[in-house]
Order: C-alpha cells, then structure tokens, then sequence
C-alpha cells in the first residue's frame, strides 16, 4: 500500500482508542509501500536448490520499480544494477564483472559487459543503455545464471545470498539505513511490529505456589478485561496449571485469532473467578510506567503500531492523580520505529501544531505532520529524557516537543538519525527498505546528523550538571547557545558544523543523573520554566 500523496495532515489529540495502520519508519522510520507478493512463490533456501530464475528476475524487478522513483538522489538503472554485481564477487572473489570499453569509436561497436573467473571470460553481455531497466535486469540475472553454474561457492551459499549480496553492494552507495531484508527475517520485523500469534497478552511467573501473572500487555485482551499483574493463574479452560512451567500455560493461551479462552484466576487470599477472554495477535508492549512520588515516569521502548494508543491508556491513569506533579519520558535507548506513531504520541501532549516536516524527491514523501485537537494533561510539566541510543521516531518526539517549548529535553545529544525509509514487500517475502525523505524538526533544523541537543545536558560529569542546576535556579540556561545554535542550523549542515554543536553536549549511555535531573527540574517550577526559555523565538536572532 502507497500512502497517500499529501502535503499537510492532521491528527487529534485525544488518542484513546485509537490504533494507526499506515505505517512509517524512520531508521527500523517511513511510508509503507508493498510491492505485489507472488502468493504461490516460495523463497530459495536451501544451498542444494536450483537457482529460481523467475523469482530472482522477479524480485530484482520488483526491487529497481521501486527504488528508483524513491531514493534521494535520483541512479539510472545501470548505477544500481552495477554497483549491485559487485555481490558476485563479494561471494566469490574469482568472479569479476567488468564494463568492456568500446575499442576505435570508428569502428562503431558498442561496449560490452563481461563474467569473468579470474583471466577466463565466462560470457560476454551487450550493455544496455543507462535507463534500459528492463535489459539491465535481464543482464543481472543472466550474470547471476552464469554465475551459479560456474562457482561452487556462490551454489554453496544459495540463491538467498546471492539476492543479500546484490542488495548489500548496491546499497553500500547510497546510505546507512536503505538495505534488504530477507524472507526469515522480514517474517520477524512485521511481527514486532504488527504482533505474531494470537494470545492474551499476559507474561507468566512461577514461585512456590504456582503460576502468576507477572506482566500485562497493555495492547491486549487481557488488560482490556482488567486483569491484574499478580494475579494466580489457576487453570485454562477447565486445564489445570498446577506443576506446570510458564513455557506451557504460554502455548496453552496462544491460538488462533479472536478464539475464546477462559482463564480461572484468583487474587492474592480471595476467591478464584472465571473469566473469558478472545485472543488476539498483540503487539510487543512498548510503554512501561512506575511512580516516583507524585511524578509519573513512562518508558518508550520503541515506537510500534500500538505505542500511541499504549502511552495513552498510561497518561490517562496517570491524570487520575490529583497531585500530579510531572511526567517523565523515558526514551533513553528508544531506537524508533513508526514515524506516525512519533506524531501521534505527540499530539497526545502537545496542543497544536506542526510535529515534523520530511521532505524528499518523490512528491508522497513531502509532508507537514500537524497536530491539533488537545492537551490530554492539560499542560502538566514534562521532561524527556534522551541519550546517545535515541534515535529516529524517538527523536522526532523530544524534538516536536523541546521546539514547542512543550518539554524540557535532558541527557545527551542524540544518535541524529533523521532519514525516513519506504518500505517495499518484494515478491520473495523479503523486504526492501529505501531512504525517501529528510526529517526536519518544528524550528526548521534537520535531525540527520545533528540529533537533539538538550536544554540540559548530563554528559558532562556530575559537577557540571549540578552547576547547571543552580544556574537554573538563578534563571539561567548554561547550555542555551548550543541548543540555539542547533536550532538555527539549516540543511546542508557541513560535518565540521555538526561536530562544532555536538561536542558541547557529547552523546553519552545514560545514567541515574538524567532522573535525577527531571525530579529535580520538575519539582522546582521556576528552574522548569527557565529550562524551556532556552528554545528561540526568533531563530533570526541566532548567530
């Protein structure tokens, strides 16, 4: 599925119940788009096969489609088809490929591609012309044939790595986060991200008394109903769990999707009850929450197709507390994941808007991602917390929220991963990710690179950071005229430029420094409110 060509959208703000299906990667970050899967082909996996010719030649077409209107840069297909060859020889160093060039132009012959093995020509190919797709993926496959006939050790590593290597080569000249992914692996991505078999969503302990839950997914059935971590898990479907391990009773919940199952269960000293659940495929929980006092911490692991509507269960129980001093964002280590899922969660705390703006060559890659609706905390303070693992949709949130003076961002610079990747289904169940856009924060800075320099910084040492403190205390921001300067960088940004804003706050692991810093900034209003003055106004001011 294409997402659809818009240059402005818009989400609510209030996401109860709400569950994205578009999906956008940016880094594991970007806009779904599936080529047609052939449903009766099966991938090549053992080495003993043979070459499946109309599956490769039907990938690689399905693969140059869809790259070439994508990239960034725009590559005819002779640059991708010839920097992907190279996977011949990166299996097997014997096999070269190499562009003959044309001996007296007088003599009007035209150049030619040669398969070699060693100083032995394998087979001499016409060369296509540079936008001649459809001959230079005959040529590749030809070349791949011949190949496969003639060197053991591409036959002994199979036609799945000869499809790896192809990609790996040709990917290898565009940039860090486009790559191939073949059909096993791909099966687990679209898992983590969509959910695998169906179940209840609940995570099984054991101590001495038998079997408890110890976790609730809170994407699934069994937090909908209500059920509770602690809880003794006493039977499944009349089965007894007694003496049995959490491995078992786990395959005991699994089956197949909206199936009924009746869990009996008992709290601690009360009565056992029944209650009947439908399973469902439910995603990896990506939110956790604790309490801190009156301060509310809520770790983003990653950004899944549920995380939005999983912070919103959380910052709503979290209102519930009258006395409510705080929420922290915990996106230390947050790697990414789905780019609207980013602005959704977004628009869960911030009033309005733009979240993020991506630009690239494709026209469907260009958009304005607004927010709009309301606060679901009504302006409760914020901190998020950051270090130098955040990275793609995790900082496309600490970034839309810092820039709207929403949140105090605390840490490290980030890892500065601000590409979005398309995402193509290739014909052998594997998956194609192609770099597409360019992330551009609210202010107008770009994330590529850069990453999110924070209105305080821990990366120093603890005797900077308590420095920082007091200044705060006293109404100053040591770290403004970084994160100004970060703020007033435009794209292209020079690596030296980079380097210069990025060693006042180095990216850093995190520690307990960051929470101590967000209880402390959270619970003296003023340092807070000081925080948030070091985001500009006027960017033009900036030198």
């Amino acid at each position: 599925m294409i997402v659809p060509s818009m240059s402005h959208r818009s989400f609510p703000r209030s996401m109860a119940g709400y569950a994205a299906r578009v999906l956008l990667l940016l880094g594991t970050l970007g806009a779904v788009a599936a080529a047609p899967v052939d449903p009766v082909a099966t991938p090549e996996t053992a080495t003993s096969s043979p070459l499946n010719i109309g599956m490769l030649s039907n990938v690689l077409s399905s693969a140059l489609n869809f790259l070439q209107p994508r990239t960034l840069e725009s590559y005819s297909a002779r640059d991708l088809c010839w920097w992907g060859l190279d996977g011949l020889t990166a299996i097997d160093p014997a096999i070269v490929i190499e562009e003959v060039p044309p001996p007296d132009p007088q003599t009007r012959k035209p150049p030619a591609i040669q398969l070699m093995s060693g100083q032995r020509v394998l087979r001499t190919f016409p060369r296509p012309g540079d936008t001649d797709t459809a001959g230079w993926i005959a040529l590749v496959v030809s070349a791949m044939q011949e190949a496969w006939t003639q060197s053991t050790t591409i036959r002994a590593a199979g036609s799945t790595a000869l499809l790896q290597s192809f990609f790996d080569e040709l990917f290898n000249h565009l940039d860090p986060y486009s790559r191939y992914v073949g059909p096993a692996p791909a099966v687990q991505d679209r898992t983590a991200r969509f959910g695998g078999a169906a179940d209840v969503g609940v995570t099984l302990g054991r101590d001495d008394r038998g079997l408890f839950i110890s976790a609730v997914n809170a994407n699934g059935p069994a937090w909908t109903a209500g059920v509770n971590v602690g809880q003794r898990l006493l039977a499944v479907d009349s089965r007894s769990t007694r003496n049995q391990s959490p491995e078992s009773v786990a395959h005991w919940l699994s089956g197949p999707s909206d199936s009924r199952v009746l869990l009996t269960l008992a709290d601690p000293g009360r009565r056992r009850a029944n209650l009947v659940l439908h399973r469902a495929s439910v995603p990896p929980q990506t939110v956790f929450a604790y309490t801190h006092g009156h301060l509310v911490v809520l770790r983003v692991t990653s950004f899944s197709t549920e995380t939005a509507e999983e912070l919103s269960q959380y910052i709503d129980q979290s209102m519930q507390d009258t006395k409510l001093a705080g929420i922290i964002l915990d996106l230390r280590g947050d790697r990414g994941g789905v780019l609207q899922q980013a602005v959704t969660a977004t628009a869960l705390v911030l009033d309005h808007g733009v979240a993020v703006v991506t630009n690239g060559r494709d026209q469907r890659a260009n958009h304005i991602w607004a927010v709009q609706g309301g606060d679901m905390t009504k302006g409760v303070p914020i901190v998020v917390m950051v270090d130098g693992r955040t990275a793609s949709a995790a900082e496309i949130m600490a970034a839309a929220l810092a820039d709207h003076r929403r949140a105090v961002v605390i840490g490290s610079a980030t890892l500065g991963k601000g590409l979005v990747q398309a995402i193509g289904q290739m014909p052998d169940g594997g998956e194609l990710f192609v770099t597409w856009s360019r992330v551009l924060a609210p202010l107008g800075w770009p994330l590529q690179g850069l990453g999110v320099i924070p209105q305080i910084c821990t990366a120093r040492g603890e005797a900077d950071l308590q420095h920082s403190l007091r200044a705060l205390r006293d109404g100053q921001v040591v770290d403004a005229p970084t994160v100004r300067a970060s703020r007033a960088a435009r794209y292209p940004l020079s690596v030296s430029r980079i380097l210069d804003i990025r060693r006042n706050c180095p990216a850093a692991i995190g520690t307990d420094a960051d929470l101590d810093a967000a209880q402390a900034i959270l619970t003296t209003p003023g340092a807070y409110k000081t925080a948030l003055s070091a985001i500009p106004d006027d960017l033009s001011a900036v030198p």
